[in-house]
């Protein structure tokens, strides 16, 4: 496989997970960016926690599906991320919820 099939083949995965993010964005009340993933879910609970003078973020997340596209399956029933690195975690809108105008993504 050529380096120019390989980037053709992730483009074409890319644009792939684009169309399903795109379909079930609705499903889900939370998006939940962490410095590996982005989470779709419909529970999200953060918690803070210390150890010595070190702290991490705690998340755990129900009903959820993960942006990646190594993935064969990316519903996930539960899942927990322990991270030393930032954690956003927003509610999400109706109006989060449209999709851009102007996409040459459609299809």
């Amino acid at each position: 496989m050529s380096a120019e099939d390989l980037e053709k083949y992730e483009a074409e995965m890319e644009l792939q997970l684009y169309r399903e993010y795109r379909d079930v964005v609705g499903i889900f009340k939370y998006v939940v960016e962490t410095d590996r993933r982005f989470y779709l879910c419909n529970t999200a609970d953060l918690k803070v926690r210390t150890e010595g003078n070190d702290a991490y973020f705690e998340v755990t997340m129900s009903d959820a599906w993960v942006w990646d596209i190594y993935r064969p399956k990316r519903f996930v029933k539960n899942v927990k991320v322990v991270t030393f690195k930032d954690v956003n975690i927003e509610e999400l809108t109706p109006s989060d919820l449209e999709p851009p105008k102007t996409d040459d993504l459609s299809g």
